[in-house]
């Protein structure tokens, strides 16, 4: 499989920066390392592309600088530390790129600011004004103030949230690593590099748990990451962020790290609503109507409707579940819930009857499902 072919399409690139791309043995800022990454930003500026980076390292910042001997394990402990941090983080990331006569500017989100649809496509259109003034954006997940509910829990999610919503061609996420193996190549030396990934599924059994070095992510959570940019459409490229212009050699579509192929691109809204937004209820089918959706095509009509939960208006987003309990699809919903309510279970012939002249007969349109 041609890398140059598939990368050959990468003018907006995601660049996340893992923790142990940013700090030193010790988790504290790391000059060097951080410049390596500016550096190799400004190159790819310079040869056209529009680079935003996903940055993590604010909490190991944080902590080296409150002179914690080890990472907190409460929330807020951890919040405080995230906000020592990323001041410390951004004053560095200013610094190095001011010596390139380089802007940047820091926007820190959470999952509130991609489950709303509004919320998703102003994030849009201010990044894509960021971008057009020549403006590196720095992105990190909002850790001062974002609780349990709506945190992402690590920045490759975030990173490939960001991908999704930019319309990015390209993400490249640094880590530790030089992509994965077939084995832990910390461990043995029997260990191989994997250089493409076609299966998601293939691979998942390489997953592990928790980062050893100061981070949240590990294989797990960049596989999760990788599920989303491939169904997305967009390629990610996992590789060692420190090896030698890493970046440059990954965006030039060199045999570095591990490449996630992408599927065929879906639409901006399908991407929406398979990975962003968060729905506001749920609407349970019978077996029926599970069968009909699942067959394509179809609109989920107010017969095959057998309850309803949450609170939600028209053209909200919610989830639709079969008889155990399942979600297996997404819609946009044509009615609130208090008239959901009332026609659940209704024959189509007696929608009008309910709630009026002027209402919808499908309770969700065949061109607002996407099927999970």
């Amino acid at each position: 499989m041609d890398r140059k072919c598939i990368l050959a399409k990468n003018n907006r690139i995601v660049v996340k920066a893992g923790t142990r791309t940013l700090t030193d043995e010790n988790l504290r800022l790391d000059e060097k390392r951080i410049g390596n990454l500016v550096r190799q930003t400004m190159a790819l500026k310079k040869e056209g592309h529009e680079v935003i980076i996903v940055s993590s390292g604010a909490i190991a910042a944080g902590i080296s600088q409150l002179g914690l001997k080890h990472r907190p394990k409460d929330i807020n402990t951890l919040q405080a530390c995230a906000a020592v941090g990323q001041s410390a983080l951004m004053k560095k990331y200013d610094d190095l790129f001011a010596k390139s006569g380089q802007k940047t500017g820091q926007v820190l989100l959470t999952r509130d600011d991609f489950a709303d649809r509004a919320r998703f496509l102003n994030l849009r259109n201010t990044f894509n004004a960021l971008l057009k003034m020549g403006v590196v954006p720095i992105i990190n997940e909002n850790d001062s103030v974002a609780v349990a509910e709506i945190k992402f829990g690590d920045n490759d999610t975030l990173a490939a949230q960001t991908a999704v919503s930019l319309e990015a061609d390209l993400l490249i996420m640094l880590s530790s690593t030089d992509g994965l193996h077939t084995q832990d190549p910390t461990r043995t030396k029997k260990a191989t590099p994997i250089r493409t990934v076609q299966d998601i599924k293939e691979v998942e059994k390489l997953a592990e748990g928790k980062s050893r070095h100061g981070g949240v992510g590990g294989i797990k959570s960049k596989l999760e990451a990788a599920k989303i940019t491939m169904k997305a459409g967009i390629p990610l490229v996992f590789v060692d962020g420190n090896a030698v212009n890493v970046i440059l050699k990954a965006a030039s579509g060199e045999e570095v790290g591990t490449l996630f192929v992408p599927a065929k691109e879906h639409s901006d809204r399908d991407v929406w609503m398979r990975f962003s937004g968060r729905p506001k209820g749920k609407v349970s089918v019978d077996e029926g109507a599970k069968k009909a959706l699942l067959s394509g095509g179809k609109s989920l009509l107010p017969s095959g409707v057998t309850g309803v939960e949450g609170s939600f208006k028209k053209g909200d987003l919610v989830s639709v579940a079969d008889e155990r309990g399942c979600d297996f699809a997404r819609g946009i919903i044509n009615l609130g819930r208090k008239d959901a309510d009332k026609i659940k279970g209704a024959q189509t012939k007696d929608i009008k009857a309910l709630l009026g002249e002027t209402s919808k007969k499908e309770v969700i349109h065949h061109d607002n499902i996407i099927l999970l």
